[in-house]
C-alpha cells in the first residue's frame, strides 16, 4: 500500500477536481459536454491526467479512497480514476487494464444502491464503461441492457460492437500483444480486417 504522503487530498477534494477535470468546472459551459480527448489518442491530455492524478490513481487502486462510494457521483470519479484515467496514462501498457476489475466492483455497488438513477446521461456513461471493457460476456450483456436503457445510439453502438468481439473471441484481440498472449488465427485475420473493431 502507497502511504499517505503530505500533498494527498482528502476524498472530497479529489471527487471535486476528478469531476471539474473530466467534466468541466461546475456551472461552466464545458460542463458535462462531451469531450473528444475522451476517446481518442491525445498525449498533452494524456500527460494532463499523469500530472495531476497519479497519486489520486494509486490512491484508488489500494483502497485509501473507498469512502467515495457512499455517493452517486463519488462511483463515477472511482472509475474514472480505475478505468479511464490508467488507460490514458498507461496508453499501450498492461498497466492500463489493472485496476478494471475494481473498477467493475465499484460500478456493480453503484448499481445494486440505485445511485446510477440519480446520474445525468454523461456520468453514467463513466460508470458503465467498466462492464463494456470486461471481457466477460456476462458483464457485455449487462453493458449493452444499461447502454440500451440510456437510450444515446452511439454510446449503445460501441457497447454492442464490444459485445460482439467478446462473443465471438471471449476477449479483446488487440489487447493480446500487450498482455502477452498469442493471437489465433483467426483473432489475426480480424485485426488486420478491423483493427480494434470499435
Amino acid at each position: 500500500m502507497v502511504p499517505f504522503t503530505s500533498t494527498a487530498l482528502p476524498p472530497s477534494e479529489t471527487l471535486a477536481r476528478v469531476l471539474a477535470f473530466w467534466f468541466g468546472a461546475p456551472g461552466s459551459e464545458q460542463e458535462g459536454q462531451p469531450r473528444p480527448e475522451w476517446f481518442r489518442s491525445d498525449a498533452a491530455f494524456d500527460d494532463a491526467i499523469r500530472e495531476r492524478f497519479t497519486e489520486e490513481m494509486e490512491a484508488a487502486a489500494d483502497g485509501r479512497l473507498d469512502s467515495l462510494m457512499d455517493t452517486p457521483l463519488g462511483c463515477v470519479a472511482l472509475c474514472i480514476l480505475l478505468d479511464q484515467f490508467p488507460r490514458n496514462v498507461w496508453r499501450d501498457s498492461p498497466r492500463a487494464f489493472a485496476c478494471d476489475q475494481k473498477a467493475r466492483t465499484v460500478a456493480r455497488h453503484a448499481l445494486d444502491r440505485g445511485f446510477d438513477e440519480h446520474l445525468k446521461p454523461v456520468h453514467r456513461l463513466f460508470l458503465y464503461l467498466p462492464f463494456e471493457h470486461s471481457e466477460c460476456l456476462a458483464d457485455q450483456d449487462l453493458s449493452v441492457a444499461l447502454f440500451e436503457a440510456v437510450g444515446d445510439p452511439q454510446w449503445l453502438d460501441y457497447a454492442r460492437r464490444h459485445h460482439a468481439i467478446i462473443e465471438r473471441f471471449d476477449r479483446f484481440p488487440h489487447r493480446n500483444a500487450l498482455l502477452g498472449r498469442a493471437s489465433t488465427a483467426e483473432e489475426e485475420d480480424f485485426l488486420r480486417q478491423h483493427g480494434r473493431g470499435f
